[in-house]
């Protein structure tokens, strides 16, 4: 017998491959609400060595002072724990690698920092490769080949959802460990250059990696009309290609980001030229905050999915790719 939505989302482990908020105590308070075990938060994106650092020592004052809400990440086991004390986890990201500052020997310093996702590019190029709205992709450099390898080493997933088609394929087979979409969509869906095409989500997963379908609007169908069942049909789609066990959440949320912090995302290096066109982004009803999660698992309920899929795509799947990958 199934468990009620309510209960089963109570019950399972929920994790967000991505959310990129304004953070705040009003944020962890709605990740708390919202039934998420652990997510993937966003503390880099186009910052390099030094304001990387920073993002990081702001991230463990925010975790000294929210401790009743957050526990940091640094394994599998600290993901459970957060589930066990009621707390979220709180996994720190990088949607690029260039706060690396072009030098491997800082990737063990930050992995001890607890840094356990990273991006190789976003959007343009970088001295690792191409992201997917450089005019040319170059493929994954020397460099990056070394920086792969040396992620590898210490344990810290690469992500490859802003990367270009030459470089994301070229990482996939140059990684020893499984690699992730964080957060894309299906391009067979919508023809937009951050979406992936159905032959790239299934070169990903047949090589270990995991896809963590996004909802974010400009990415979907119908744009900010999207709604959840559009959002369900964009995961059944990519179980379709991958298989149920390849497949798991990653929002995207862009809860409280003004329109200044959508102009940094959007625009090279944070103050270049403008990449994308988004402007408001209007989330689905019934998963328009973070703390409408529980609508997700009912939504897949709804949907008569089995109760083995939903574990897997809202968390397990998760759990097992960063068993693999982290040390």
């Amino acid at each position: 017998m199934s468990l009620p939505s309510s209960k089963l989302h109570q019950d399972a482990l929920v994790i967000d491959g991505l959310i990129v908020s304004r953070w705040s105590r009003d944020i962890f308070e709605a990740m708390h609400r919202g039934g998420l075990s652990a997510a993937n938060c966003t503390c880099s994106i186009w910052e390099g060595f030094e304001a990387s650092f920073a993002q990081l020592a702001q991230w463990k004052r925010w975790l000294r002072e929210n401790d009743d809400l957050l526990l940091q990440v640094y394994g599998v086991d600290d993901i459970a724990r957060a589930k066990s004390e009621g707390r979220v986890g709180v996994i720190l990201g990088w949607q690029n690698s260039a706060g690396f500052g072009e030098r491997l020997d800082n990737v063990p310093l930050f992995h001890e920092l607890g840094l356990r996702v990273v991006q190789i590019t976003y959007h343009t190029a970088n001295a690792a490769g191409s992201g997917c709205l450089e005019s040319r992709d170059g493929g994954l450099t020397d460099f990056g080949h070394d920086l792969v390898a040396e992620l590898n080493r210490v344990g810290i997933l690469i992500d490859l959802s802003h990367v270009g088609s030459r470089t994301a394929e070229e990482t996939i087979r140059a990684s020893k460990r499984p690699v992730v979409y964080t957060h894309c969509a299906p391009k067979a869906l919508k023809d937009h250059p951050r979406n992936k095409t159905d032959a790239e989500l299934r070169f990903i997963a047949e090589h270990g990696g995991l896809v963590g379908v996004t909802m974010f609007p400009p990415f979907m169908p119908r744009g900010n009309d999207s709604t959840l069942n559009d959002y369900l049909d964009a995961i059944e789609h990519v179980i379709g290609l991958c298989g149920e066990e390849h497949v798991a959440i990653g929002t995207d949320f862009t809860q409280g980001v003004d329109a200044a912090g959508i102009q940094y995302f959007t625009h090279d290096k944070g103050n270049g030229r403008e990449l994308l066109k988004v402007g408001q982004v209007i989330n689905p009803p019934g998963l328009s905050r973070i703390d409408e999660f529980p609508n997700l698992t009912a939504a897949m309920q709804a949907r008569h999915w089995s109760e083995s899929r939903i574990r897997r795509v809202l968390g397990e799947n998760w759990v097992r790719l960063f068993g693999a990958v982290w040390l």
